[in-house]
């Protein structure tokens, strides 16, 4: 598992939950006891009613666009689009800046709405296996929610 001093340098940060494009949309932010932003997200599944509260996230999705004079990828999730700032800025993450590539991003939330935004800190290319990475991920993503306390 990723530490949080490798996301940010912020010990008080929790480590990424993978989450979709919906639920920071539907979320709403609040202030962390160290005076940074938190966003609180309804949990996928049975246990909805019980909230997360989390600042870095793990997303899955297609580029749709690429900008990168603005440092950012426009991405397209299941559940609609999210955009990611600092994308020339991850190490090894240039190889999946192209349009139709399916790509997992790591990143720190900067805003939730009108569509999420996040700050890139890791990217990786799941391309080969996209086929199954999309038909899994809505899984993925509601068994951690579940099982996070």
């Amino acid at each position: 598992m990723i530490g949080s001093s490798f996301i940010s340098g912020d010990k008080t940060r929790c480590p990424p939950v993978k989450v979709l494009s919906s639920q920071l949309r539907e979320g709403n932010e609040c202030q962390a006891s160290n005076g940074k932003p938190e966003y609180i997200i309804k949990r996928l599944g049975s246990n909805k009613d019980n909230l997360l509260r989390l600042s870095v996230v793990w997303m899955q999705g297609t580029v749709v666009e690429v900008q990168s004079d603005l440092n950012t990828v426009l991405m397209l999730d299941e559940t609609g689009n999210f955009l990611v700032n600092g994308v020339n800025n991850v190490p090894k993450g240039k190889p999946c800046l192209s349009p139709g590539k399916y790509v997992m991003i790591m990143g720190v939330i900067q805003s939730h709405s009108p569509e999420p935004v996040l700050r890139a800190v890791k990217m990786a290319d799941l391309s080969d296996n996209a086929t199954i990475h999309r038909k899994n991920w809505r899984n993925e993503v509601e068994d951690l929610q579940q099982t996070l306390p």
